[in-house]
């Protein structure tokens, strides 16, 4: 991961940038290629001594993951699948080490390949091709879970997914190193205009400069336009991310490199239901179960909950909808088995509630008061209380 930086130090020049940028760069493509041919030379050994070479991969699931509280993110258990070269596994065993081979010439020819392009590569693998995307998907996933162990995420591994990440506004400035010239690129998120700076798929080697106080994480791509368009960001001195749904691992790295490197705390604005609140911020906050051996690098455990809460459906008497079986599935759900709901009694309580009132609310709810109430009065009166939002 890129080294820590404080808003106080010394500025860096844009050469400083892009030198670090390339040690960072170099230093995490030797370890992805020692990691890789180190399993490959275990599994060759096994070969030759005559014995049945395995691999061994964390079980991702919600069953398989524990939550610790001083750490904020989910981790991955100690279960673990065994892939065994037999009669019967022999096609996905070769299929995962052509995956592993085919890293690894990204990693050496400075590439990258998307989840597309790898299924698509396959094809000329002969009896190892995949017959469909979510069979190449499954292996990506299980190759990111093996090496995840040695601090090595699908990014590293050069495998990037299709769509980008979100989009971001207000106080602050990117640095993006173009390698192949040495030229750093500097990107001013004030000086979009109406439009915004998006979220490449590798952010990894970005850096930041910024005297912003704070992050707001928006779901909805409309609620990150009005407050990007009436310039919410000069305001509140804040840097505006739309998360668009679930963020992408690129959005949810991002904002955690950010926060990181600038000491920024970050503050959640989603939809009061249990979607926006086990799904959207739950993944943004400590991940999710099928991909808690990726938690450490995408998740951000310093994220709080600014709203829209249940308690804010009765204090800003907010219009609603009512809840859908699938609503109440998931929030149950989340009460019964969700061990990150289950360690905050105050998220709990807040579940109960919206259970008890049977109503979800939306952001643009708040329009009910105005178009512009949202930035003109609930937000800043939410903002002058951040000890008190749910965790």
């Amino acid at each position: 991961m890129a080294k820590k930086a404080s808003r106080t130090t010394r500025k860096r020049t844009r050469a400083e940038r892009g030198s670090d940028a390339r040690a960072d760069k170099k230093a995490l493509d030797r370890k992805t290629l020692e990691a890789i041919t180190s399993t490959a030379e275990r599994v060759h050994r096994k070969i030759l001594a005559g014995q049945k070479p395995e691999m061994s991969f964390p079980v991702r699931s919600l069953g398989n993951v524990r939550y610790d509280r001083k750490k904020g993110y989910f981790e991955i258990g100690r279960s673990r699948k065994s892939r065994t070269l037999t009669v019967s596994t022999v096609r996905t065993f070769a299929q995962t080490l052509r995956m592993m081979a085919l890293s690894k010439e990204l990693v050496e020819t400075d590439d990258f390949a998307t989840k597309r392009d790898a299924y698509y590569q396959s094809k000329n693998w002969g009896e190892a091709a995949f017959a469909e995307q979510s069979e190449s998907d499954t292996v990506m996933d299980d190759i990111e879970a093996l090496f995840s162990v040695e601090g090595i995420s699908r990014e590293q591994l050069r495998f990037i997914p299709d769509e980008h990440g979100g989009a971001v506004a207000g106080r602050l400035v990117v640095y993006d190193p173009d390698y192949e010239t040495g030229e750093v690129h500097r990107i001013d998120c004030t000086q979009f205009g109406s439009g915004a700076y998006s979220i490449p798929s590798l952010v990894e080697h970005l850096s930041f400069e910024t005297d912003a106080k704070f992050i707001l994480a928006i779901e909805t791509g409309g609620m990150f336009q009005r407050l990007q368009s009436h310039r919410f960001w000069e305001k509140a001195n804040c840097i505006l991310v739309s998360m668009a749904g679930v963020p992408t691992r690129a959005t949810r790295r991002f904002i955690r490199k950010l926060s990181d490197e600038c000491r920024l705390p970050v503050y959640a604005f989603v939809d009061c239901d249990p979607y926006g609140i086990s799904n959207i911020y739950r993944t943004l906050k400590v991940g999710s179960g099928n991909a808690a051996h990726i938690s450490r690098f995408f998740c951000v455990p310093q994220a709080r909950f600014l709203g829209v809460t249940p308690q804010d459906i009765v204090d800003y008497k907010l219009p609603t909808h009512p809840l859908k079986e699938v609503d109440v599935k998931r929030a149950k759900d989340a009460l019964k088995n969700d061990p990150f709901f289950q360690s905050h009694p105050a998220w709990s309580k807040a579940l109960r509630q919206l259970l008890k009132m049977g109503v979800r609310a939306e952001q643009q709810a708040l329009a009910k008061w105005g178009l512009n109430y949202v930035m003109e009065e609930y937000l800043p009166r939410k903002l002058k209380e951040t000890s008190k939002f749910l965790p």
